[in-house]
């Protein structure tokens, strides 16, 4: 009986050679299948430099324990009573729209009768007494001013006053006759109180107990100071500097759902999905905005800056303030500043550089004052990243930097009852005496760990924090 063999060559050994035998080192192979070691570079290339953007928080900020599941802080309102109106009728009589800062007040507004006030439109100006708070009884917000130097006060402001729109009133003062009562009402400063919700990030990697039990030949590096030849190390190191990196957008571009919003309670999204309010959505909502002179990448001349000063002059005017800009914008401003620091027609200097042949030429600035401003610049890795923001700023309305005053603010902190003074900007992380939620990471499975059936390696990370902005009224989104 033969034994043959699925090719059908028989199995039983024989005496001569065939090329089946060998590896064959002469057919053009460039793999393993030749005799010459190839010069392997162990070293794995850092080919994108620092990867993470985390650390600007660290910067501008300060990170503080909350054993709470919301955040709540109060802020002072202005001190003096501006409103906005509209003329009514009778020639003296205004409704109130609304406050310096722009929001409805209607009949909560503090203006009483014996007030003296300015009042504007147009560019003229004029100067009333109010007589009368509600006049008519029906618990609006009318006022009735009449004026100083005109028969009444459409008059004083001009032939639009009936029919333009918005009047300013300031209120400067007040005046009353020998002999009167005393005031009927007093005004009781406005209580402003904002909060922000927690929210809770996760993240997990998983390597088999084969896989990480298995040597490489690529030395691996990486951000958080792991090295060797294991590459699960590789790809942990990598899930968890990408998970800090979450822990730093998140606080940036967080967003709280609005009513209606699918992030609500939807079947998508869980009952918890309703977000938190970051950097970004606090300055658009509670701050200012910049859209430049010339566009995108504006910031070429110091109209823009003039603008931003004459905003932060009616806005807490923070002398100290720290700009975080994209490459474009940081190139812009260079260029702005070093046009004004040469000779030639029309050129000033404020402080030569003393550069000799064999130094380097510094041609950018890191801060400039002016007015009685002070602005010290950085580049924002967040909006240079093509793998980051830096990918998005090629579009519209793009982000291209933010403003962030220096310093701290004095604010009244719920929990402990008494006023603080804090920086603008903190995160809030979740811990108490016994639990720490500010970067959770544990390891589960068979390897190292041991304590489940599972052959596999288990990483997981928790943070629950939130970002906590105050004073978004010293804040400038550059867009």
């Amino acid at each position: 009986m033969a034994i043959t063999s699925a090719s059908g060559i028989d199995a039983a050994p024989r005496k001569q050679t065939l090329s089946s035998n060998y590896i064959d080192f002469a057919g053009g192979s460039t793999g393993w299948e030749q005799q010459y070691l190839p010069d392997l570079m162990e070293k794995e290339a850092e080919i994108y430099g620092k990867r993470t953007i985390a650390g600007f928080l660290a910067q501008v900020g300060a990170e503080e324990a909350s054993a709470a599941d919301r955040v709540v802080w109060s802020e002072q309102g202005r001190l003096h009573l501006c409103y906005t109106a509209t003329y009514k009728d009778g020639n003296n009589s205004y409704i109130i729209v609304n406050d310096v800062d722009g929001n409805s007040v209607g009949a909560n507004h503090g203006i009483r009768a014996g007030d003296m006030v300015i009042m504007t439109l147009d560019g003229a100006t004029a100067k009333g007494y109010v007589s009368g708070v509600d006049p008519d009884g029906d618990d609006d917000d009318e006022i009735r001013v009449l004026s100083y130097g005109a028969a009444n006060m459409a008059t004083a402001l001009g032939s639009t006053a009936t029919t333009a729109g918005i009047i300013r009133i300031l209120v400067i003062g007040s005046e009353f006759e020998k002999g009167t009562a005393a005031r009927s009402s007093a005004n009781t400063p406005q209580f402003k109180s904002y909060s922000n919700k927690h929210l809770i990030m996760k993240d997990y990697y998983e390597v088999s107990g084969s896989d990480a039990s298995a040597i490489g030949w690529v030395e691996i590096s990486g951000e958080e100071g792991q090295n060797g030849y294991l590459w699960y190390l590789k790809a942990e190191g990598d899930t968890r500097a990408r998970f800090s990196d979450y822990l730093e957008m998140t606080m940036l571009e967080a967003e709280l759902s609005v009513a209606g919003a699918g992030a609500i309670g939807g079947t998508d999204s869980g009952a918890n999905g309703d977000g938190t309010e970051g950097l970004f959505k606090a300055i658009t909502t509670r701050g200012h905005q910049t859209t430049g002179v010339t566009g995108v990448n504006a910031a070429t001349d110091l109209a823009e800056f003039d603008a931003i000063l004459a905003t932060f002059d009616a806005n807490g005017a923070i002398e100290e303030n720290m700009m975080f800009v994209n490459r474009a914008t940081s190139l812009a401003m260079d260029d702005m500043l070093a046009s004004m620091n040469s000779y030639g027609a029309g050129g000033t200097s404020y402080g030569v550089f003393d550069n000799e042949e064999e130094m380097a030429l510094n041609l950018g600035f890191s801060g400039f004052r002016r007015g009685s401003y002070d602005f010290y610049k950085s580049d924002f890795k967040y909006l240079n990243d093509k793998g980051t923001r830096g990918g998005l700023n090629d579009t519209v309305n793009a982000i291209r930097g933010v403003v962030i005053p220096a310093g701290v603010s004095s604010v009244y902190d719920e929990q402990l009852g008494k006023n603080l003074k804090r920086p603008f900007l903190h995160v809030r992380y979740r811990a108490s005496e016994t639990e720490s939620r500010k970067m959770k990471t544990w390891v589960t499975g068979s390897v190292g760990a041991k304590t489940s059936g599972k052959d596999v390696m288990e990483v997981h990370y928790l943070s629950e924090r939130c970002l906590v902005t105050q004073g978004a009224n010293n804040f400038m989104l550059m867009n």
